[in-house]
């Protein structure tokens, strides 16, 4: 079967439910600024910072059983010196990205995975204006942190936003990654999308099996970067 056609149920199922992950907000916060205020308490490990939305907060899940979690499992059955932070927001736009992103960097930062965008395309918002924000994103990055490393999760738009949109949508991220020299994950969501066994009981977020799957789509590109 198509994967688009899984793509293309996923993202309407997210119509109906993005006020409800809207209204989860609040609940997820607290989660990201324990994970920032602890991580200042490590001076010894690198930093990588998760900065998305929903699918990065592990929305639906404790937060153990997300892949930000996960990875940090993995960095430390290999002994090597990160610290995975979560910093995912549910309902994270990338305008909204853009303003939140200068508390989140107060931290030191060695690496920065970028997942923003799919709320963008379910409000239909113009790719030039998510490419801006994007952009800003990692050049405020890029100017307080020189040495970081920059990895962007691509994303896909639903297709019922018409196949202009989401030609455009989806060749933003090998744009951006291509003009600000970012890694990029081609899409986060592969093999995970749409795939009802793989995603909570609202068929949007993934659940415990589909995080697993999750944290190899990242760590493909990650482990690169290390």
């Amino acid at each position: 079967m198509n994967w688009r056609f899984f793509i293309g149920i996923f993202f309407c199922l997210l119509l109906v439910s993005c006020s409800q992950s809207s209204q989860s907000t609040e609940n997820q916060a607290p989660a990201s600024d324990a994970s920032l205020q602890d991580a200042t308490k490590t001076g010894s490990k690198k930093n990588i910072v998760f900065f998305g939305n929903s699918l990065t907060a592990a929305y639906g899940l404790d937060p153990s059983k997300g892949y930000v979690a996960l990875v940090q499992q993995r960095l430390d059955s290999l002994g090597l010196p990160y610290r995975a932070i979560n910093a995912g927001l549910s309902g994270e736009t990338t305008a909204a990205g853009r303003e939140r992103v200068s508390w989140v960097i107060k931290q030191p930062v060695d690496i920065f995975v970028l997942e923003l965008g799919g709320n963008d395309a379910l409000r239909g918002i113009q790719p030039e204006t998510s490419v801006e924000n994007l952009g800003a994103i990692i050049r405020s990055v890029k100017t307080t942190y020189p040495a970081a490393k920059i990895i962007l999760a691509g994303m896909e738009a639903p297709p019922n936003m018409g196949p202009q949109y989401t030609s455009a949508f989806r060749q933003m991220y090998p744009r951006l990654a291509k003009e600000h020299g970012t890694a990029l994950i081609p899409f986060f969501l592969a093999n995970v999308g749409g795939i009802p066994e793989l995603n909570q009981g609202d068929r949007i977020h993934p659940n415990e099996k589909g995080q697993y799957i999750l944290l190899e789509n990242v760590w493909k590109v990650l482990q690169t970067q290390l």
